[in-house]
């Protein structure tokens, strides 16, 4: 599954705004916000889902989910699970 804070990441990576992403995938901007907002797993249309996870692969960063291996080569990132961010307070 997809998180919120995975597609914040990606855009962050590609440095565009929810405006972009949204018109990148054929989405409202409203519709990415809320996917984004989404803590855990996004909930959303799977369709809806689908263009943005198409769009961001399409722009050059691939989503990868959690235990799976990483498919492409380059630079990533990738949250380890069970550590603290400096969202929680380090």
């Amino acid at each position: 599954m997809i998180t919120g804070p995975q597609l914040r990441a990606a855009r962050a990576l590609l440095g565009i705004d929810q405006r972009e992403l949204a018109r990148l995938a054929g989405l409202s901007p409203q519709t990415v916000q809320r996917m984004e907002a989404c803590e855990g797993s996004v909930r959303a249309v799977v369709d809806s889902l689908e263009k943005v996870v198409t769009a961001v692969a399409d722009a050059g960063v691939e989503m990868i989910a959690e235990g799976a291996p990483s498919q492409g080569s380059g630079r990533g990132v990738r949250l380890i699970a069970g550590r603290k961010t400096a969202r929680d307070g380090l």
